[in-house]
């Protein structure tokens, strides 16, 4: 599957301890690693007041809260 081309695909470079968190929060919250992410990015936003005008992309597989 190919990505829409509003989404800005980069290379990220993580420390392999930051990445296996990662990947073990994406998988506990049934996200991708890509998503988990992207979540976490726009939470860090948010806590620092900075509004984004794009909407979040949701997982409908992800248990309601």
């Amino acid at each position: 599957m190919s990505e829409p081309p509003s989404r800005k695909a980069f290379l990220l470079r993580l420390d392999p301890a930051v990445a296996a968190a990662i990947e073990t929060l994406a998988a506990q919250e049934l996200r991708s690693v890509n998503g988990q992410i992207e979540w976490l990015l726009r939470e860090a936003l948010a806590k620092r007041g900075r509004t984004i005008n794009t909407a979040p992309r949701t997982n409908a597989r992800r248990p309601k809260d």
